[in-house]
């Protein structure tokens, strides 16, 4: 499927106002695709609505959409939007999650609610939600962790979360047999971002430099392409998790 398909396709990216999910709008709308950038709170408005912006300045159609993807009606309302808009919806990249770093024993049941409210509970139900409404041929790409791969403290309710989506994607997947939707994950490796910031410990970043043989953290710019790719050419990959991480680590 060549890229030029994307010209026109409807594309939801949760949590697509900043970060990584702010560079994978703007690349997709550079790609043609329509896009619907969701953001979860009034705090990220004026974000969500430079990413749209810029969405269009590349030559996409995009608008913003605020959600709480913890609520199951609001998923469905932001799906229907997508759909009402564009008049379809080809794919959804579901990157909105939480993350904190912190010793089990110091984990509070609040930030354990939290965590697999968004991470898991909301990537269930956004799959759940877009495989009744995707069109055949589509895509679901889902980002999870590296950390799933890794043997570390200090992230267990934050990895712990995130490994359920695994298996939602391998069991959708599967279930959209016939349809030609692929379903898959992207696992980056610990990223320069504010994500990443906000929940590392000090000196953590130099641990994780350390750990991988490439001798960085992992760049927005290379997880992009991988999502462009999954959405165009990648159709043969499904119901996989891919490791992006330049040797963080690997399994």
């Amino acid at each position: 499927m060549p890229e030029h398909a994307l010209n026109g396709k409807a594309v939801l990216v949760t949590g697509g106002a900043k970060n990584l999910g702010g560079a994978i709008s703007r690349d997709l709308a550079a790609a043609g695709a329509s896009v619907a950038v969701h953001y979860h709170s009034r705090s990220d408005k004026g974000l969500a609505e430079d990413t749209v912006a810029a969405c269009v300045a590349a030559g996409g159609n995009a608008f913003a959409i605020e959600a709480d993807l913890t609520a199951v009606a609001e998923i469905r309302r932001v799906v229907d939007s997508v759909v009402d808009r564009y008049g379809a919806l080809y794919a959804t990249v579901n990157t909105a999650g939480l993350a904190k770093g912190a010793p089990m024993t110091e984990v509070t049941e609040e930030e354990y609610d939290a965590h697999f409210a968004i991470n898991s509970k909301a990537a269930f139900f956004v799959m759940a939600e877009t495989a009744k409404r995707i069109e055949d041929g589509g895509r679901i790409v889902n980002l999870v962790s590296s950390l799933l791969a890794a043997y570390t403290g200090r992230y267990s309710v934050y990895a712990g979360s995130k490994a359920p989506v695994e298996h939602f994607t391998r069991a959708l997947s599967k279930e959209l047999t016939g349809r030609r939707v692929s379903v898959n994950n992207l696992a980056p490796g610990p990223m320069d971002t504010s994500f990443f910031w906000d929940a590392a410990a000090p000196g953590e970043d130099e641990f994780s430099r350390a750990q991988t043989p490439l001798g960085r953290l992992t760049k927005v710019e290379d997880v992009v392409p991988w999502v462009r790719f999954l959405l165009t050419d990648g159709r043969w990959l499904n119901g996989q998790t891919v490791f992006l991480n330049g040797g963080f680590a690997t399994r």
